[in-house]
């Protein structure tokens, strides 16, 4: 049995949940997972990442850089070793014949197909220890995954940029730059982390958005999201940008929230930015379809012009959706503020 300190284990699990932040966004439907393989004195012999769909998972990858020095020792990952074959083999099976003496994991799978791997490893004399730093894995790049698969739907972050008073365009209509370019770069970031970016035939009609993710340079990068229009009407021009050959664009024949969720799960999206227009936003928090919101408020004023949300369903303040604060940073003259919604009790 492994010799390696607890606080060892810790560490390498820290490093794990790294090595998971650096494939967000690469994995759907697969989740993002990071993995480490310790020798039996606790010495780091092995680390990997999901690979993109159809290839190795991280423990694989792990092991595959460890080697025979994998024997007797121990493998931390953030979520639970699978058990099924889909495309590729059950990682707990990978484990065993690699010869792994115990196995510390973050998280529990949820997905009925795949968990139970935790069991299949204990059964077969493996030391097995779920729940190390749990909430920390459970609130990284593991986070939309989880939300997907045992909700049903895409985990979804509304992003928006504003004025002070809430205003996303001037009252000609004119929007161009509302915010910072240092907020602009960050919001090419963002979009890199997602597997799909949604707007509405609105928002199409009146920016002509590309809805691609671009470096500091305008170049567009590798990996670009699935671009997704809302379109129940019909409207979207034929030449609009986001129609280009940039990137894979799906044009959806509805307006209702619910559907287009179940049509991009379906799809093996995991993660969905909202970038729609307040129709939009409006219908996906009356829908209580809003996991995260992203704010990036400018310095600025307009007093008139649309607003960022339109019609949400809410009447009064006791309806009100209030929002635990995750996050509050400067970037350039502008605030980022990322929050998570908390719907009114009996909703």
């Amino acid at each position: 049995m492994p010799t390696a300190k607890p606080d060892v284990y810790e560490a390498a699990m820290r490093r794990a949940l790294l090595l998971a932040e650096t494939v967000r966004g690469t994995t759907s439907p697969n989740p993002a997972v990071g993995a480490v393989i310790l020798d039996h004195e606790g010495t780091l012999v092995g680390e990997g990442a999901t690979q993109p769909a159809g290839g190795a998972h991280a423990e694989v990858v792990a092991l595959q850089k460890a080697g025979e020095r994998a024997r007797g020792g121990t493998a931390i990952v953030t979520l639970e070793p699978c058990s099924h074959t889909g495309r590729t083999g059950p990682c707990a099976e990978a484990l065993l014949e690699a010869g792994i003496a115990q196995v510390y994991y973050a998280v529990n799978d949820p997905n009925p197909e795949a968990g139970g791997g935790a069991e299949v490893l204990e059964e077969a004399g493996v030391r097995t220890i779920g729940g190390l730093l749990e909430s920390e894995a459970e609130h990284g790049a593991l986070r939309p995954w989880l939300h997907a698969i045992r909700a049903g739907r895409p985990f979804i972050t509304w992003k928006y940029a504003a004025t002070l008073d809430g205003r996303v365009a001037a009252e000609d209509y004119t929007s161009r730059w509302i915010t910072s370019a240092a907020a602009r770069a960050d919001v090419h970031l963002l979009r890199a982390q997602v597997d799909a970016i949604l707007v509405g035939s609105g928002t199409v009609l009146t920016d002509d958005p590309q809805l691609t993710v671009r470096d500091g340079d305008g170049n567009l990068a590798d990996r670009q999201p699935l671009r997704v229009v809302l379109d129940r009407r019909h409207r979207t021009p034929t030449d609009a940008r986001v129609l280009d050959n940039a990137a894979e664009t799906l044009v959806l024949d509805t307006a209702v929230v619910r559907f287009a969720l179940k049509a991009l799960f379906d799809r093996g999206v995991r993660h969905v930015l909202l970038e729609g227009g307040p129709t939009v936003a409006g219908a996906f928090l009356e829908a209580q379809s809003v996991d995260e919101v992203v704010a990036y408020l400018a310095p600025k004023l307009l007093g008139a012009g649309p607003h960022a949300v339109g019609h949400a369903g809410i009447s009064s303040i006791d309806e009100a959706v209030t929002l635990e604060i995750d996050d509050v940073s400067r970037l350039g003259e502008d605030v980022k503020i990322v929050g998570r919604p908390i719907w009114p009790e009996g909703e």
